[in-house]
């Protein structure tokens, strides 16, 4: 894994003290962790992120109506071909160094298969949505985009239900390449085979209902 930031550490005279700092910082924010692991309960919407955390306010409606709408027919189709499993905000993943909450995952069967029913720190899923909003877009395309593509979430779909848009963008090496934001057309997954969906779907009930519809055959 190529970082100038690293490179330009090694190249420093100050690399042991830097290295020293660098672990009492992690040591920290790992005790910080442990503390909100204890802390933490199925009825809380929180993220760690960065030895931050983060709470998360309640949504408005056209973000919950373009999350469910992904949830259900990704849900509905998983189920209908045994893919895996999916599952709707408040399953927190443990990433190496935070922890999510994504609006919509999905694990296929090998990682499904590590779920039970007492889970509470769940994988990194294979396939994730995030449904932004202006108080989540930055770290929604910051500090989760690299993450997510570091490792190895093979999709992440970015949804704007203010301009009603979904990015696909699919994982390449360990980065995301550029994706267009689509108003319509079909967004045709790689990571659940054969799974496509009509953009307008996840934001018009009507045509999501038709799509489930599709599905459910």
């Amino acid at each position: 894994m190529k970082s100038p930031v690293l490179d330009a550490m090694l190249d420093s005279p100050v690399l042991p003290e830097l290295i020293q700092e660098a672990q009492r910082a992690m040591g920290r924010e790992q005790r910080l962790r442990e503390k909100f692991y204890a802390e933490i309960t199925p009825e809380d919407k929180w993220e760690f992120i960065h030895g931050e955390i983060v709470m998360h306010s309640p949504a408005l409606s056209r973000h919950l109506v373009a999350t469910k709408g992904i949830f259900k027919l990704m849900d509905a189709y998983v189920q209908v071909h045994a893919l895996g499993v999916v599952h709707i905000e408040k399953a927190m993943t443990s990433f190496p160094r935070n922890d999510y909450e994504p609006d919509v995952i999905f694990f296929g069967s090998a990682k499904s298969a590590l779920i039970t029913p007492d889970t509470l720190r769940f994988p990194i899923p294979d396939l994730i949505v995030e449904v932004v909003s202006p108080s989540t877009e930055s770290r929604d395309r910051g500090v989760k985009f690299e993450d997510y593509a570091r490792h190895g979430v093979g999709e992440y779909w970015i949804v704007d239900p203010d301009v009603e848009t979904v990015e696909l963008h699919r994982l390449d090496d360990d980065h995301y390449p550029a994706a267009a934001r689509q108003r319509d057309g079909d967004l045709a997954s790689d990571v659940i085979p054969g799974f496509t969906i009509p953009v307008r779907a996840v934001f018009d009930e009507s045509e999501n209902l038709a799509a489930l519809k599709k599905i459910l055959g």
